[in-house]
């Protein structure tokens, strides 16, 4: 029977009864990998199932523990996330090892109130290099009663020694979404046609784009780039993520060749695998944009 706290998570079936069979069977792993892109419901499942974890009822959703860890106030749920350097606190957030020391030190304590201590590790595969090494010796010797959730994209971004002590949980890719960026993204460009590239670039001067929000414009121009390839190649309205906007994408994709469509939108992927490794968000966008503005000024 699935537990009223996983059975509210939407349109992941194969990941809920995977999670509601160990919880039935009694046999749950002291470490877990969901993996899957970001708006998958990875995080939410995360919690709903330590909420499960530590719950009198195994998951009722109601009672006061399910209900603390709901508003992250539960004493034996923590979650550890990528954090800037002490020295600069507009750096680039990783999860660095004095982190995964700490996750370490808790994890040796006796849970404070519930029969399980849960780490929810968001964004896994932003360690630093030294951060893998460290948490393997955890993952290895596991203290008793203790289940660690990394939440990650892809399994191939942590080392291999790392995933291999994971039961691994695949979060499915939900229908394609206009980013929450979708705007900026368009507007960005309709801005480089009417002022040129130069006073775009003037206002990542003033605005400073953080990571977070270059993903989402990034995002949002490959999905821009993948309706004008289906809007090219004369596919039905509904397959775009923006079917209201079909007929805007048909005479947009009239000129646009089908060759520039295609390298656009593996500039798009390779800005986008950039940023996962810690290449600029301002350098990113300035570089995805000009090459776009190329393509778009040789039409």
């Amino acid at each position: 029977m699935t537990p009223p706290v996983l059975d509210s998570i939407e349109k992941q079936p194969r990941a809920v009864a995977l999670l509601a069979r160990g919880l039935e069977s009694g046999r749950v792993a002291h470490a877990y990998a969901f993996v899957g892109a970001a708006g998958t419901g990875r995080t939410t499942a995360a919690r709903r199932f330590a909420a499960a974890l530590v719950c009198a009822e195994h998951g009722c959703g109601t009672c006061r523990a399910c209900r603390s860890v709901e508003a992250g106030q539960h004493p034996d749920v923590h979650v550890i996330a990528p954090t800037p350097p002490v020295t600069n606190p507009r750096g680039t957030k990783m999860l660095r090892i004095d982190a995964i020391r700490e996750l370490e030190r808790q994890a040796s304590l006796r849970p404070v109130m519930a029969p399980w201590k849960v780490f929810i590790v968001t964004d896994a595969d932003r360690m630093t290099d030294d951060a893998p090494q460290a948490f393997l010796k955890t993952l290895e010797e596991p203290p008793a009663h203790t289940v660690m959730i990394l939440i990650l994209e892809r399994a191939r971004s942590l080392p291999a020694t790392v995933l291999s002590r994971c039961h691994v949980v695949r979060f499915e890719p939900r229908p394609a979404e206009p980013p929450a960026e979708a705007g900026t993204a368009r507007a960005l460009i309709a801005e480089v046609r009417d002022k040129g590239i130069a006073a775009v670039f003037a206002k990542f001067d003033r605005s400073r784009p953080d990571r977070a929000a270059a993903e989402g414009i990034v995002d949002a121009w490959w999905l821009w780039c993948r309706d004008l390839l289906l809007a090219k190649a004369g596919a039905p309205a509904e397959l775009l993520a923006a079917p209201a906007d079909a007929a805007e994408f048909a005479r947009e994709a009239e000129t646009w060749s089908m060759e520039d469509i295609v390298g656009a939108i593996a500039a798009c992927r390779e800005v986008r695998e950039g940023l996962e490794v810690n290449v600029s968000p301002r350098l990113s966008l300035e570089v995805l944009l000009s090459r776009l503005a190329l393509r778009m000024s040789d039409r």
